[in-house]
């Protein structure tokens, strides 16, 4: 495939994708039938660290940064950007100026598959940041790439506009056309769990309110002694 540039991408609804960053990773994983998730190395530059956006979709070549610039010029207001390689890298392909960029621009975060730099500055700045490693090696800005095509990210295939979201547990890609309906089961899914919890807080034991005694004796395990 030649590099391109896709300028214009379809996005969800601003609404949607805040209800999606509200339920967070695991309860998204989980109303998605346990799929969509990135690869577990992807962790966030910071304790806290939150993002809920549409993604811009970068394809890089290791160790080259120039396809995040490009991209940072097509992106509107709460896009996040999402940086595949096209081979395995740590190379430190973000730092500092490109987040001062990034915030300028009103990006909300950047999900990369490779290393990032100036983490220390990038933290005290609050610009979220999910990535593979954190290295000072510099790079190039020398190979061409793509901007907003299908990519592969951490074993994850994200599609330009899809919806990403981020936290503690890591990074969640939610295809457009579904964003809504799985946005209504993890609603569905957190009123559930409120309830479960409360039981919980009065001293009830989830071996009773999922009815696991039951299905242990199904399976033929036994309580033996007192």
């Amino acid at each position: 495939m030649n590099p391109v540039i896709v300028r214009k991408i379809a996005r969800a609804d601003t609404q949607v994708i805040a209800k999606l960053g509200e339920a967070g990773v695991a309860t998204i994983h989980e109303a998605m039938n346990r799929s969509g998730l990135m690869r577990p190395y992807m962790r966030p530059l910071y304790p806290g660290a939150k993002v809920a956006g549409s993604a811009v979709t970068i394809l890089s070549h290791p160790g080259d940064n120039l396809m995040i610039h490009a991209a940072i010029d097509v992106c509107q207001p709460g896009d996040v950007l999402v940086v595949a390689l096209a081979s395995d890298s740590t190379d430190g392909m973000f730092g500092e100026l490109l987040a001062v960029s990034c915030q300028a621009r009103g990006i909300t975060g950047l999900v990369i598959d490779a290393g990032v730099r100036d983490s220390e500055v990038i933290a005290q700045m609050n610009f979220p940041v999910w990535s593979k490693a954190i290295s000072a090696q510099g790079t190039v800005k020398a190979t061409p790439g793509s901007v907003n095509i299908p990519v592969v990210c951490a074993g994850a295939l994200v599609r330009p506009g899809d919806i990403i979201v981020g936290d503690g547990d890591g990074v969640v890609v939610v295809p457009r056309e579904e964003a809504e309906a799985v946005a209504s089961r993890a609603e569905q899914r957190m009123q559930r769990e409120d309830a479960v919890r409360e039981r919980l807080r009065k001293g009830e034991l989830g071996m009773d309110i999922y009815g696991f005694r039951q299905k242990l004796e199904q399976m033929g395990v036994r309580y033996v002694g007192e």
